[in-house]
This record gives structure tokens, C-alpha cells and sequence, in this order.
């Protein structure tokens, strides 16, 4: 099958999924900052609603959905509401944070379901995905082949991208000791998050 298609269409797929899906944006800033804020262990159930409903979007993508969904009046402007009062709330929570060194662990960390909300409210995801779905076809006059072969990898870029993501924001968690450098980091992180969403959606 992938004799077929070449080698060069997929390099081009992942290519492109790499520089528009795994920029920073919403989703994998919220990922560096949840997994700076709270390590690694205590973000994967974030994290992983991130991914689940970047999935969600591409599937959407893939079926059509998104035409539908961004045509009924002012849809794309409540999914904008939306993510924006989440994001909003994030970047408190974690701009308010204590240091790590003096957190309690029965702190809840920001749930799958809040990860899931923010990957699935932004318009502005469904958009990327569609670019990188449609610009690229693997096998031509082959629709359904061509769909499912790109959510598959389109599959894997996704988690790759934002498990990289979260790696970084925990790598910056040794540094987070100290109340000062801690209360730097969380408010540097909080800012850069409203930042990234509000050029995602005016962009």
C-alpha cells in the first residue's frame, strides 16, 4: 500500500501537520503549561482529552462535519466563546498555582474533560486540521482509502505532538521550587496561553 502511494506524500502530510498542527497554539501550550504547573504524571488525564478531541476535530474533518458545523449561524462564534472562557479560566488556575515545592497533590489538576472542551471549542483547530487534511491526497480516485490512511497518521502526529509538548512544560517543573522562579514561570505561562489563543482566533 504505501509502495503505491510514495514515500514523498507521506513526508509532505507529516510535514505539514508538524508546522501548522504542532505550532504553538491553544492546545499544545495549554499541554506545556498544565505539565510545567502539575508534572507529567498528574497532566496525562488533560493531556489526553487534548488528544481526544483533536482526534474528535479530525474525524470531524474527515466526515464533513466541520462544513455543517461552521455554517449554522453564529456556531463558529460560540465555539469561540467557549474555548476563550476555558482558556480564561486555565490560565488563572495556573497562573495562581502554588510552587511545587509547596503544593498539596490533592490539588485537582485540570481534568480530561477540560482538555477535551478546549480541543474540540476552537474553531480555529478545526481550520488547521482541514488544511493539512485536504492538501495533501495519498491515493488518487480513492477516497475512502485516502481518508482512512491520513486519520491514521494524522492519528499519530497528534499524540506525538502533544505528549512532546507536555515533556517540555515537565521538564520546566524541576525549576518551579523556588516560589519566585515558580511564580514567574505560572504567570509567563498563563500569559503566553491567552496570548497564543487570542492570535489563533483573530488570525
Amino acid at each position: 500500500m504505501f509502495d503505491e502511494m510514495g514515500l514523498y506524500p507521506i513526508l509532505t502530510l507529516l510535514l505539514a501537520s508538524l508546522v501548522i498542527m504542532g505550532s504553538p497554539g491553544p492546545s499544545t501550550i495549554s499541554a506545556t503549561a498544565v505539565g510545567a504547573v502539575y508534572g507529567f504524571r498528574r497532566s496525562l488525564g488533560y493531556v489526553s482529552g487534548l488528544i481526544a478531541g483533536t482526534v474528535a476535530v479530525l474525524l470531524a474533518v474527515a466526515a464533513g462535519v466541520v462544513a455543517f458545523l461552521l455554517s449554522v449561524p453564529h456556531g463558529a462564534l460560540v465555539l469561540t466563546a467557549v474555548s476563550a472562557a476555558y482558556i480564561l479560566y486555565l490560565a488563572v488556575k495556573i497562573a495562581t498555582a502554588p510552587p511545587l515545592a509547596r503544593r498539596d497533590d490533592q490539588v485537582a489538576a485540570p481534568a480530561f474533560s477540560g482538555g477535551f472542551l478546549l480541543a474540540i471549542a476552537n474553531p480555529k483547530a478545526y481550520l488547521a486540521i482541514a488544511a493539512v487534511f485536504a492538501g495533501v491526497s495519498l491515493f488518487q480516485d480513492r477516497r475512502l482509502l485516502d481518508a482512512t490512511v491520513k486519520i491514521a497518521l494524522l492519528t499519530g502526529m497528534i499524540v506525538i505532538i502533544h505528549v512532546t509538548w507536555l515533556f517540555v512544560g515537565a521538564a520546566l517543573s524541576r525549576f518551579l521550587q523556588h516560589p519566585t522562579i515558580s511564580r514567574a514561570v505560572n504567570i509567563s505561562l498563563a500569559v503566553l496561553l491567552i496570548v497564543a489563543t487570542a492570535f489563533a482566533m483573530t488570525g
